[in-house]
């Protein structure tokens, strides 16, 4: 019986860890997301299928792209939608925004 016990805590403590990263998104591969709120060199987010804000660095060498044009962070309005590329530090690296939903 303990066994038992023992072994669902394991399977379900991996769980919430991967379930836990793969919202933030983090690891270099692009996410989509939903813009929040932008200022201090700071993005809050909320990635698709979940209402939770995440707030992130933006790496000061990011690349910005607004409706596929180079852009600057503060351009980037609430609403907008984008695909996020964010490191193993889950700083932002890349950000493609969108100002109508493609």
């Amino acid at each position: 019986m303990m066994y038992r016990i023992s072994f669902l805590t394991i399977v379900a403590a991996a769980l919430v860890v991967l379930t836990g990263l793969s919202q933030g998104g983090a690891g270099g591969k692009a996410q989509e997301a939903t813009v929040v709120k932008v200022g201090d060199s700071k993005i809050t987010l909320t990635f698709k299928g979940s209402d939770q804000k995440h707030t992130h660095d933006v790496a000061k060498d990011a690349k910005i792209t607004l409706d596929d044009k180079k852009a600057k962070l503060e351009e980037l309005k609430e609403g907008f939608h984008a695909n996020v590329t964010i490191d193993d530090k889950f700083v932002v690296t890349k950000i493609d925004a969108h100002s109508k939903k493609k």
